[in-house]
């Protein structure tokens, strides 16, 4: 036996320790139970590696993001032994850690029923109780597919090995250099039990598995390819603790009940009719009415700060987007073109930037012009797979608040910031306030333009984010290929991240539009372009703020601000009349003169979250006055009629929130 130096290194703190050769990681952190594996040379490593000499070895904790993943993924695994202990014909997928949870995909001859996902999940408790070791061990090709010649998904991936992809979840089971296969051992006996193809690493044992819950089951294609077989996915969720676990499932409910395709049945906003197609939306009238002052108010805002409205067509040539680049980087995201014109392909437009371009090259410009700031709530398509629509958050026609700025290179940083100023504020009048920045860099394998200009674009975003005081994220390769980008990351409510807005610098298709203007000394030269979304989509925008309310929009952006509701019959001419009056102060209100009994009114205006409840009866119509009856419950009485609206006025005015 002979000494191993090795350090261990936790946050800032190093110690330097000797140790006998064949010591485990384990043994470096025996005792703490919340290490689960460990970083070696920066490669994550099971606690049963040997440590070598002169290593430095980092704990990993089961609460970390990468130990959240050994959790999950080991979970995984579990749920892939139990199924095919239940369904022994069961051919295994990819079984990814992924946000919150994991997935296991496989083959079957039928899809899984809610009684066989219980089943499922108490054989996992069974398997999680035995405590089975995982335990790794490389093996070559030859030898793998030996092992695994029943199963030919399997196989597959060991044919990609070294090419396997992070977004199909591939490269877990063969990412790296060497071909390595988990066995699952019993506890007592080390007698086989299961085994997957995997890189690791894992807990050291089922026991290490502290709460999980499966979720629902779904199809989905092999590698996510439509020309591949449809295999079934089961989801899971794994936490460190059951308070944990616990507090996912109370958070996953609340979700739910903020779900805006739930919320929009329900509160008669839009609905998707299957004549129409996936991922294209229709709005109803109070849904237009929402969405009316949401574009109305963005106007007013852009007005304010010197935009100009523009609009362009839906569809165009083809060529238009051969030159902006879009054929060459996007096709797989624009819909299939229409043969036009003798043979002309014609496309529905994806990105409203190339007929912006077009604009500004209409005539000379001079820079005296510039900022010249182009606006435009333009609807474009892109075809998403089926797989990834979701409602108003991801849909394949939409419309976008789409602003082009155009500037000197002088202008250039003083325009961005100004630019992102005005998208925060604005965010925040729609009752958005936690905030963080997301820094898009250059993606190496798919971008336009020199490394000089994209160096100095990102370097400008980083200078101008940075005067926000917000915190900065880092998102390497995450650039569209014309330019980086800042993009705004906004909480809901419930603590949810949504992206919201994006600005990015653009050296690269004022070039390829070889867009020119005037300077001082009457040179062309080349503009600067700036692309901005403020909502994103008014769409997305629309549901991330139907999520965020729950329904319960401020009244300002109430389709219904107030609901009269009569104590009897006699009573309603009086709102009518209260109605009448409202109206000609902007509000939007209505008196519900149905038969129905006033305590049915009052549910079902609470049930449509309507913000005022405004309640008359005799004592009311002799005093010229109202009652206010709130969403919480709470009721504000005799409240004079002129008093009444001028309140609900000033809560409308002031965007508060009631």
């Amino acid at each position: 036996m002979s000494d191993v130096r090795v350090i261990i290194q936790r946050d800032s703190e190093r110690e330097e320790r000797v140790v006998t050769t064949g010591t485990t990681a384990a043994d470096l952190f025996g005792g703490e139970r919340t290490v689960i594996a460990a970083r070696v040379g920066g490669e994550l490593k099971d606690l049963a590696y040997e440590v070598g000499d002169g290593e430095t070895v980092e704990p990993v904790e089961i609460s970390s993001e990468d130990g959240l993943n050994i959790l999950r993924h080991s979970t995984a695994h579990v749920m892939a032994q139990a199924v095919q202990e239940l369904f022994p014909e069961a051919k295994l997928g990819i079984g990814p850690p992924v946000r919150d949870g994991f997935y296991y995909d496989f083959d079957v001859e039928k899809p899984f029923t809610p009684e066989d996902l219980k089943a499922i999940e108490k054989k996992m408790q069974e398997i999680q109780k035995r405590g089975q070791r995982f335990s790794r061990r490389v093996v070559t090709d030859e030898a793998a597919r030996a092992e695994l010649a029943d199963e030919p998904y399997k196989l597959e991936l060991i044919g990609i090995k070294g090419a396997a992809s992070h977004d199909d979840g591939a490269d877990v089971e063969v990412g790296g250099g060497e071909l390595s296969i988990y066995d699952n051992l019993d506890a007592k006996t080390g007698e086989l039990c299961w085994k997957d193809l995997c890189r690791g690493p894992h807990l050291p044992t089922t026991r290490n598995i502290p709460a999980f819950k499966l979720m629902r089951n779904a199809a989905a294609y092999w590698r996510g390819s439509e020309k591949n077989p449809m295999l079934q996915r089961i989801y899971g969720t794994a936490w460190p603790s059951k308070e944990e676990l616990k507090a996912h499932l109370d958070f996953l409910a609340e979700a739910e009940k903020r779900d805006h395709r739930k919320l929009g049945n329900e509160l008669d906003l839009f609905s998707f009719p299957d004549e129409v197609g996936s991922g294209l939306a229709v709005f109803h009238p109070k849904g237009g009415v929402i969405r009316r002052v949401m574009e109305d108010y963005s106007r007013k805002r852009h007005e304010e700060h010197g935009y100009e409205f523009v609009y362009s067509p839906h569809a165009t040539k083809g060529k238009l987007f051969e030159k902006s680049g879009h054929l060459d980087w996007y096709a797989e995201g624009m819909y299939p073109p229409m043969q036009l014109d003798e043979g002309v392909d014609y496309y529905l437009k994806p990105m409203n930037c190339p007929m912006h371009n077009l604009i500004f090259d209409a005539r000379g410009r001079s820079y005296r012009e510039l900022p010249l700031r182009l606006f435009e709530f333009g609807t474009v398509y892109r075809y998403e797979k089926s797989g990834v629509v979701h409602g108003l958050t991801r849909a394949r026609g939409f419309t976008q608040d789409d602003a082009h700025i155009y500037c000197t290179r002088e202008q250039m940083a003083e325009e961005l910031d100004t630019t992102l100023t005005f998208v925060l504020d604005l965010l925040r009048d729609y009752g958005l306030a936690d905030f963080y920045l997301e820094l898009s860099t250059k993606d190496p394998e798919k971008f336009v333009g020199s490394d000089e200009a994209w160096e100095e674009a990102t370097e400008v975003l980083r200078q101008v984010a940075e005067k926000q005081g917000l915190p900065l994220t880092p998102d390497p390769g995450g650039a569209a290929f014309y330019g980086p980008k800042i993009s705004v990351q906004a909480k809901d409510a419930i603590g949810r991240t949504w992206q919201m807005s994006t600005v990015q610098l653009d050296f690269n298709l004022p070039e390829r539009f070889d867009l020119e203007y005037t300077g001082p000394d009457g040179t062309k030269q080349r503009p600067v372009m700036i692309h901005r979304a403020l909502f994103g989509s008014i769409e997305r925008f629309f549901a991330v703020l139907l999520e965020h309310y729950a329904g319960a929009f401020p009244a300002w952006l109430a389709p219904v601000q107030a609901l009269g509701i009569p104590i009897g019959d006699a009573h309603v001419p009086y709102l009518q009349e209260f109605a009448a009056k409202a109206r000609k102060q902007g509000l939007r209100v209505e008196v519900d003169a149905s038969s129905d009994r006033m305590q049915k009114k009052i549910r079902n205006a609470q049930k449509q979250k309507v913000p005022f409840m405004v309640i008359a009866g005799d004592e009311d119509m002799e005093h010229g006055a109202v009652s206010f009856r709130y969403r919480d419950g709470s009721q504000e009485n005799g409240i004079p009629v002129d008093e009444a609206i001028a309140k609900i006025v000033k809560v409308v005015e002031e965007r508060t929130q009631i």
